[in-house]
């Protein structure tokens, strides 16, 4: 039997998704066009030094903060006139406050590998505009509101 060869991992990998029903029954749904995505988790790293350390300075995690950066291509139906259904829940949470204005998202690889992750954020919903030959883009920073949680990958075979 030969050992299968590594493949580099693809920035593309990465899969979001959003909760457009409840938490009690929730209905993921995919976050199209998706061009760019960044994320990020900051563990937040305290001095722990003392004497005893005889010299040797210590260090102690003591919270975690987190993000999401996308940037997306608009999806559009113009014949009806409206827009994908996860981008208008995304905008309009951006205008919202308390609960309403927090997006349960989870993201994962596309490819069934066993990274994923789950929480919820606040989006910073920001139209980019360009010259008139630009396609629509939109930069999304989701701040984390609470914990990323590892998952189980939905898309694992």
């Amino acid at each position: 039997m030969s050992t299968p060869t590594e493949e580099t991992e693809l920035a593309r990998e990465w899969r979001l998704e959003i909760n457009m029903g409840t938490a009690e029954v929730p209905d993921w749904q995919l976050c199209p066009g998706v061009r760019e995505f960044q994320p990020e988790s900051e563990p937040n790293i305290e001095d722990a030094s003392d004497y005893d350390g005889e010299g040797w300075s210590s260090a102690e995690k003591t919270g975690q903060s987190w993000k999401v950066t996308v940037k997306i291509r608009r999806k559009a139906n113009k014949s009806v006139k409206v827009y994908n259904p996860v981008h208008e829940a995304i905008r309009l949470a951006h205008y919202e406050y308390g609960d309403a204005n927090k997006v349960h998202l989870r993201y994962m690889n596309r490819n069934g590998l066993p990274e994923a992750y789950e929480g919820r954020g606040i989006p910073n919903w920001q139209p980019q505009g360009g010259e008139y030959t630009a396609l629509g883009e939109t930069d999304i920073e989701f701040t984390g509101d609470g914990a990323l949680t590892p998952i189980t990958n939905p898309l694992a075979p």
